[in-house]
């Protein structure tokens, strides 16, 4: 009995702390002391409301036990028996008119606001669109002035040497041909001693203008030609 009359004892409650008395001004101080209020002990329980259901017309009753035969006469209570049911019949009467709104007014927003999305989606393609006409019209008008300035600047060295060594390899071809492949009788190059058609004529002419003065001086030079032809 001992123990179960010590074990039935609670332990004595903490005392509370004396808290000033702070009256709010307004709404807000008035939700800043509940909120400290709560966070003095955050392991408590907060019960949160759960959202209050719409308001709905008792339904009928499935079996009616109270139902007055042909041949009773009215008492004095069926009037206001009367009168509840139709206070009853009008309130489901509106409650029903009150949903049939509500669902129009619903559907109507959804209809508008599909019709809305589809504007929006329709004018952010346009715009997307216009942005990207944009964009290639830049990048194509940049193109073009990279090479305008391609072509103002002339051919790039790379270019430039392949052609230099192209001109050199000709410039070794034509020292390397003969005179008379050249073209022109070969005067002043060097290459006017070589036998050939042309270099007989100029020695023709030369002899001819040198006849009886220098014409032994000449054929000493160039044994080999005839001076006579």
């Amino acid at each position: 009995m001992a123990s179960s009359a010590a074990s039935s004892v609670r332990p004595p409650r903490p005392k509370k702390e004396p808290q000033a008395l702070v009256i709010p001004k307004n709404a807000a101080e008035e939700q800043k002391l509940k909120l400290e209020r709560l966070m003095k002990n955050p392991d408590k329980t907060v019960p949160i409301p759960e959202k209050m259901s719409e308001w709905a017309p008792r339904p009928p009753p499935e079996f009616v036990r109270d139902v007055m035969g042909s041949s009773a006469g009215a008492g004095s209570g069926e009037f206001h028996v009367y009168r509840h049911l139709r206070r009853r019949e009008y309130q489901r009467q509106d409650y029903m008119d009150a949903m049939a709104e509500k669902q129009k007014l619903d559907a109507e927003f959804q209809k508008r606001l599909e019709k809305n999305k589809i504007a929006a989606e329709e004018q952010t393609a346009k715009r997307r669109k216009k942005r990207q006409k944009l964009k290639e019209k830049k990048l194509l008008a940049k193109k073009m002035k990279l090479e305008q300035k391609k072509q103002k600047e002339g051919p790039s060295p790379s270019q430039e040497q392949p052609s230099s060594g192209s001109e050199a390899a000709s410039g070794t071809e034509e020292g390397t041909r003969p005179a008379s492949s050249r073209g022109g009788d070969g005067v002043g190059h060097g290459s006017w001693l070589e036998p050939g058609p042309l270099c007989d004529r100029g020695l023709r002419k030369a002899s001819t203008g040198l006849k009886g003065k220098g014409a032994t001086s000449v054929s000493a030079h160039f044994p080999s030609q005839s001076l006579t032809g």
